[in-house]
């Protein structure tokens, strides 16, 4: 299952009236292959950095919206080609008690169970594990490996 980029703040809660969140989960535990970019991969985590409220206001900032929690990270895509992205994760994630995961624009974060790797299209192209810890702020680039890691690992402090 494909999702694309758009309005991630309307995709879920178009989702949550209709029922297809529920399909999503199911599809996910009878390990269909689900995949996406932008809102399309904001959704399969917790929360996403998304830019949902510049569709109806090119001036407004970005919002944390809320995605089927499939990963249980904030996710933050475009880290590299939207000026305001780092700016505002940074802000973001010092709310939470998690961390994110920012993709640049052509890389991409792979999951099987409860492993993952990361792999680009464009060697300069990085993902990144992004949290706070003690008051001190870290923004890590996350290795790209052949060989596929713990997710669980990835997503501790």
């Amino acid at each position: 299952i494909y999702v694309g980029g758009g309005d991630t703040l309307k995709m879920m809660k178009v989702w949550k009236k209709k029922g297809v969140d529920k399909i999503l989960k199911e599809a996910y535990e009878k390990g269909i292959v689900l995949s996406g970019l932008s809102a399309g991969s904001i959704c399969w985590f917790k929360w996403g950095n998304s830019d949902s409220r510049k569709f109806n206001n090119p001036n407004a900032g970005l919002i944390k919206v809320s995605g089927l929690g499939l990963i249980n990270a904030l996710h933050c895509p475009h880290y590299d080609f939207e000026k305001d992205r780092k700016k505002d994760l940074k802000k973001m994630i010092k709310k939470i008690s998690g961390v994110a995961i920012a993709i640049d624009n052509c890389c991409a974060i792979e999951v099987i169970d409860d492993k993952y790797r990361i792999i680009s299209s464009k060697p300069s192209a990085n993902a990144y594990k992004v949290y706070w810890k003690a008051s001190k702020y870290y923004e890590k680039i996350i290795k790209k490996e052949k060989e596929f890691e713990s997710l669980n690992n990835l997503l501790k402090k």
